[in-house]
């Protein structure tokens, strides 16, 4: 099952999400996003390379660090936080505030071994020109191999 949710706005959509039922548990797929690590394995926008190992996501307020494939490095701000249920954080260069986009994930236990996993981009807090670009480009198919990547991942395991 997909589904997309988008709020509209003058410059296009600016929150766009995707949901799928997939064949694991809810505890195994959460620990493939909250774990820093494991974020490039997954990540359907091409643009993550590596995360350091013994990042894992605990609770809102804690800052992780990823290296973009360009080389860039990011601090990943967390904003929302229930274990095995639900996951945000909001992206900046090292020492910066965030810019005002923020990538969430929310999962719903179906049974023991189906969840529904939804993955959202919102960037209506944007206000940086030169991020716009790449965000209007970010789009459900991307959020969509993201869960994709995440439910391969989660089914081998």
């Amino acid at each position: 099952m997909s589904t997309p949710d988008v709020a509209p706005s003058p410059d296009g959509p600016r929150v766009v999400s995707a949901s799928r039922d997939v064949a694991a548990d809810a505890a195994t797929l959460f620990e493939l996003i909250a774990d820093p690590a494991q974020q490039p394995r997954w990540d359907g926008n091409d643009n993550l390379a590596q995360a350091a190992p013994g990042q894992r996501v605990t609770a809102v307020g804690q800052v992780f660090r990823t290296t973009l494939t360009k080389g860039s490095v990011r601090e990943n701000h967390v904003v929302e936080f229930s274990e095995g249920r639900r996951i945000a954080w909001n992206p900046s260069e090292p020492g910066a505030e965030p810019p005002g986009h923020l990538w969430r994930w929310e999962l719903e236990p179906l049974g023991p071994s189906l969840t529904r996993v939804t993955h959202s981009y919102d960037w209506s807090q944007l206000t940086d020109p030169q991020r716009l670009p790449r965000a209007r480009a970010t789009g459900r198919e991307q959020l969509l191999a993201s869960i994709d990547r995440l439910a391969a991942l989660a089914q081998r395991t």
